[in-house]
């Protein structure tokens, strides 16, 4: 490896762990805040009926890295056309997604939360509110993979640590936001970060439309390519699976059988553990 790649790959994690170390801040202040206006059990609603939904962000994480995979790939070889239909291919691949997710969902969650759960009475309805904004901002964010990878293969980190600073920063802003006593905390605060994800995901599609000139979204026709990204994500998913088990499926049954309270505190818990194990993951970014 030469010494301008060491360089490249250095300053591409420094850029990460900026991003990290500065999100890592803001994350555990606006949890803070958000307990504090939500309340305990409230706090606990969204993480286990959210976490219902965003559980299924480790699949995400899992298919941005078997994307950016393919992309860095074409871009290596300098195929404009072939770059061009891998991101269109993974694309209509997500759109798919989306719509398988939100079938199986829709019918699967909402029986789940009416008949498992264990949520107040008088708290359900801000509970379904909490569901219907989660898998709207999961669908959002799924289909921003792409645009994600595509500025990953390219190395533009500062970019992504940028836009992800201003993730961070729009959702401190929405803790401050629901203290103000104008609507129901916890569905004000399912709804505005639901608007977050959309204002982030209109973001990420500027910046790569503008800096990569040669993506066009178009209807790709490439079965060959179909075959070869859907059988690497879906072995790439399989992790992911075990990881949604092992982190939100305990989520469930700690509310199944303890309730919101505990839930609250696991909340809590993940934010830490999310913290540690990104000083692996953003290294191997760069990498």
């Amino acid at each position: 490896m030469s010494s301008s790649e060491n360089k490249r790959i250095a300053k591409n994690t420094l850029f990460l762990y900026f991003r990290m170390f500065l999100m890592m801040g803001i994350s555990f202040f606006t949890t803070r805040i958000v307990l504090e206006h939500l309340g305990v059990h409230d706090f606990g609603i969204y993480n286990v009926v959210g976490g219902m939904v965003s559980m299924f962000a480790l699949i995400s994480a899992a298919l941005t890295s078997a994307i950016t995979r393919f992309l860095t790939y074409e871009i290596g070889n300098g195929d404009k056309q072939s770059i061009n239909d891998t991101f269109s291919a993974s694309v209509s691949i997500l759109l798919l997604l989306v719509l398988i997710f939100v079938i199986i969902m829709e019918p699967c969650g909402i029986w789940f939360l009416n008949n498992k759960m264990q949520i107040s009475p008088n708290r359900i309805i801000a509970a379904h509110w909490v569901f219907q904004c989660s898998i709207v901002t999961f669908g959002i964010n799924l289909i921003s993979i792409p645009y994600n990878a595509l500025i990953v293969a390219n190395e533009k980190m500062q970019a992504f640590a940028y836009i992800s600073l201003l993730e961070a920063a729009l959702k401190l802003g929405v803790a401050f936001m629901i203290s103000i006593p104008i609507f129901d905390s916890l569905k004000m605060y399912a709804v505005l970060l639901m608007i977050v994800a959309i204002l982030v995901r209109y973001t990420y599609g500027r910046y790569a439309t503008a800096h990569f000139q040669e993506i066009k979204l178009h209807i790709c026709m490439n079965i060959d390519k179909f075959k070869e990204l859907l059988s690497f994500t879906g072995w790439t998913c399989i992790g992911g699976s075990a990881s949604i088990l092992n982190n939100q499926g305990v989520n469930i049954l700690l509310n199944v059988f303890w309730g919101t309270t505990v839930n609250a505190a696991r909340g809590i818990a993940l934010q830490v553990t999310t913290a540690v194990s990104s000083f692996s993951s953003n290294f191997m970014m760069a990498v």
